[in-house]
């Protein structure tokens, strides 16, 4: 296991890539588009206020620089995640940018009926037509205790599928229940995503005929397991003719390679300390011993699907990622500590990538 910076970095070879071993094959007329995850991330010293505001300095970053998307995921009980009410985070970001679509990466739909987030996202949809997405997990986004605060019972998961079908039906002016509509939301077709870390989401999205976006940025364990049975089994459906794949994948763009070694060590210190410190503070060094325990690594293995360095190496790892798991989409989490080094990454990526820049509409 490669070491940077003093921190071990997880064999990206579990991703299921290796650069080494891949033909790249970077050129302007095979690149796949590029959209955004944003966890909302709140810093040492910070507030969510300061974490919405930089938030919507991304969003605005990434739509002039031609990124297709920004998702916002459901987190619960996590300090250094605010993205918990997402459609609220959707609605805040809409309101700062103009075309650039936004949703939810995703709505953890067992924590919620069917008929609210019907409302929530045609709502949305309503005050910010065609711009909308949202994106279904069946994760609680929790740990179990806060599952059980949220009025949750283990059960919910199961009827997964079926509340995406009554969603679904909401959104598409077809309630399942007599006499019940969401209001907002009947026939607004809010597009549905669904997210998925195994089988389980890939053969949903395949029957249900909706794309699939895999959480390969931080569980990449079947990625192309979970791709090829999604591509095999899928059926057209009234919003999908044939499947989409969004993969996940971490950037870490810098102008030097120094400089992008040493966000990486930030970043693992920063996310051992949120899942593993149990909410009492750590020193760096501290941090790093964690690191080097089973449960550390358990942490470093959700970094597998990363590419960290200048432009032009993270290019390359870019391309050799997709063209391996063969993504139509691929989305991206800068998870760089600071607002400054967030937004370099994001440009940088998208220069490297040669990313349509957008000019910036008229008032």
């Amino acid at each position: 296991m490669p070491w940077v910076s003093g921190v071990a970095v997880a064999d990206r070879r579990a991703c299921g890539w290796n650069r080494v071993s891949l033909p790249i094959r970077f050129t302007s007329d095979v690149t796949v588009p590029l959209s955004i995850l944003d966890l909302a991330l709140v810093g040492p010293g910070q507030t969510p206020a300061d974490a919405f505001a930089a938030s919507v300095a991304v969003a605005r970053r990434a739509e002039s620089l031609g990124y297709r998307r920004v998702w916002y995921a459901e987190h619960h009980n996590i300090p250094a995640i605010a993205s918990s009410a997402t459609s609220v985070v959707i609605a805040h970001v809409a309101a700062h940018t103009r075309v650039i679509r936004l949703g939810a990466g995703g709505i953890m739909l067992p924590n919620h009926a069917p008929l609210v987030i019907a409302e929530q996202f045609g709502t949305l949809e309503a005050l910010h037509p065609g711009r909308i997405d949202l994106g279904l997990g069946r994760a609680p986004g929790t740990d179990p205790e806060t599952f059980r605060a949220l009025r949750r019972s283990e059960s919910s998961a199961d009827a997964f599928p079926e509340d995406v079908l009554e969603l679904q039906g909401y959104l598409a002016g077809h309630s399942r229940f007599r006499g019940v509509d969401a209001i907002p939301g009947k026939g607004a077709r809010v597009p549905l995503y669904i997210l998925g870390s195994s089988l389980f989401g890939a053969r949903l999205a395949a029957a249900l005929g909706l794309p699939y976006a895999f959480a390969s940025h931080f569980a990449p364990e079947e990625l192309l397991d979970a791709v090829a049975v999604y591509r095999r089994e899928f059926k057209p459906s009234a919003q999908l003719e044939r499947p989409y794949v969004i993969a996940g994948f971490n950037v870490l763009a810098a102008d030097t390679a120094g400089d992008a070694r040493a966000q990486l060590s930030a970043t693992l210190r920063s996310r051992v300390k949120a899942l593993l410190g149990r909410g009492r503070s750590m020193t760096d060094g501290e941090a790093d011993l964690l690191l080097a325990t089973p449960a550390g690594q358990r942490v470093l293995k959700m970094t597998t699907c990363s590419a960290v360095g200048t432009p032009d190496e993270v290019r390359r790892d870019v391309e050799a990622f997709v063209d391996h798991c063969g993504a139509d989409e691929l989305i991206v989490v800068h998870p760089a500590q600071r607002l400054e080094d967030r937004l370099r990454s994001v440009e940088l990526l998208a220069q490297a990538w040669e990313l349509p820049a957008r000019a910036p509409p008229g008032d």
